[in-house]
């Protein structure tokens, strides 16, 4: 089994994976204590209540994995899947319309689902997040040609567009980028909280497609740039590192200046601050700005 921690504090370390996340600082791109970014309808203060509002779904999610006896886990998908178009109105409710997790309450959802059921049925996380998703993105992109254009969602644009997945193409391999490179680097990492939280944060941008950024951007074309900024900071040592603190805070001024956004990429190291909670390597001691 992944998880080391009972399944009865599952919902409380869904709810610090996301509290954790706005309050590490300086984050390029998204908000964080002491910018709003390029987020002006947004403060660390619209996540703190969007996040609150989201531990009932948490619990709910506990539940249903807890409870669920089917053979078929994508059964298991489909009994969340309402409960987060709920717990999205909780959200928008909370933050007067504004989106600050739709894409944790996807991600984050199947995860601590997930890890309820392979607790209580001895199975591997990883696995059963794959049995949950099977087939996902054949059919939420099923039909897409036949939609009008203001039918068509941000994430279903990019696939037509640039044949891009983003989140459910993630989701369904069972979230690489999380398990096989920021979980790592996770594991891997010194200093205080917040520096192992941004060097992991850099990690995600360095190893994945954020589509945030390419919307923001208006072109794919962004990634490997972003691939590059992220890969030049880690290079320098990261966030311990003189030279790398200040590649992240000429970085932060550059997306902050360009309205440029990383929200997919934040919505992973809420994942792996959930899998890091869950496996005891992260010391809230530690944590200092």
């Amino acid at each position: 089994m992944t998880t080391t921690k009972p399944t009865e504090t599952l919902a409380t370390d869904a709810l610090r994976a996301l509290l954790y996340e706005v309050s590490v600082t300086p984050k390029p791109g998204l908000v964080d204590p002491a910018s709003q970014g390029p987020h002006p309808d947004m403060t660390v203060f619209t996540f703190i209540d969007s996040a609150l509002s989201l531990q009932p779904y948490f619990m709910q999610c506990v539940a249903a994995g807890t409870a669920f006896a089917g053979s078929d886990l994508t059964d298991l998908f489909s009994q969340i899947r309402p409960l987060g178009v709920d717990a999205e109105r909780a959200m928008r409710t909370a933050t007067n319309t504004v989106n600050t997790h739709k894409g944790a309450i996807f991600s984050l959802g199947i995860l601590v689902t997930a890890s309820a059921y392979a607790a209580q049925a001895d199975l591997e996380l990883r696995a059963t997040v794959k049995a949950m998703l099977y087939g996902l993105t054949a059919h939420d992109f099923d039909g897409l040609t036949d939609k009008s254009a203001d039918q068509l969602t941000a994430g279903e644009k990019l696939y037509l567009r640039d044949g891009i997945t983003g989140i459910r193409g993630e989701a369904e391999a069972g979230y690489p980028t999380v398990f096989d490179m920021a979980l790592p680097a996770l594991r891997r990492s010194t200093g205080t909280l917040n520096q192992r939280l941004l060097d992991t944060l850099l990690t995600i941008v360095a190893n994945s497609t954020d589509t945030n950024l390419v919307k923001r951007a208006g072109s794919a074309d962004i990634v490997p740039w972003a691939h590059q900024q992220a890969q030049d900071y880690l290079a320098l040592g990261g966030s311990k590192t003189t030279a790398g603190w200040a590649k992240l805070v000429a970085l932060n001024q550059v997306f902050e200046r360009d309205n440029l956004s990383l929200g997919g990429s934040a919505d992973l190291l809420i994942l792996t601050v959930f899998l890091g909670l869950r496996e005891g390597i992260i010391d809230n001691d530690s944590f200092s700005l």
